[in-house]
């Protein structure tokens, strides 16, 4: 079990408890430049998905049923494909026609 306290100097402390003790250890706050550091080396789907929660997060969530609604039109879509009725686009394509609107 972790638990984060704060400690009369202001620092805060990181419990781990275990069934027979407790240790404390205190944590350094990090910097903007050593975050940045640290999640650069993350996985990629990782640092998507704790972006995606953050902007999530700062707009008070998702609206009840916009999730499930971009789900059904997600697979509403992949069936199109699946079936033939639309042809996808390479995503070679896609990235070369999104570096010329973004002029890179």
């Amino acid at each position: 079990m972790y638990a984060i306290m704060n400690t009369p100097s202001r620092l805060p402390k990181l419990a781990v408890a275990s069934r027979s003790e407790a240790v404390q250890t205190a944590l350094v706050p990090l910097n903007f430049d050593q975050i940045v550091e640290e999640i650069s080396q993350w996985p990629e789907d990782i640092v998507a998905r704790l972006v995606d929660h953050i902007m999530l997060a700062r707009r008070g969530g998702i609206a009840p049923g916009v999730e499930t609604a971009w789900d059904d039109e997600l697979r509403r879509r992949m069936e199109e494909i699946r079936s033939g009725k639309v042809q996808g686009i390479p995503g070679e394509e896609v990235s070369a026609r999104l570096r010329k609107i973004v002029g890179r």
